[in-house]
């Protein structure tokens, strides 16, 4: 990722779970941080996402 990426995240039971800021429609979710990052990353560098109004 270049640049500052911003990510919401929480942890709900034994998973966390998040979306890039900017694109809210996509989530992951992973057993620990550390997974869910690269899931996010994963996710993010997998542009062109399509927005929600876009499908």
């Amino acid at each position: 990722m270049n640049g500052t990426v911003k990510i919401i995240y929480w942890q709900d039971g034994d998973h966390w779970l998040g979306y890039v800021e900017e694109y809210p429609d996509y989530m992951t979710q992973g057993l620990s941080l550390p997974e869910l990052k690269e899931n996010l990353k994963d996710l993010y560098m997998a542009q062109p996402v399509p927005r929600h109004n876009e499908i």
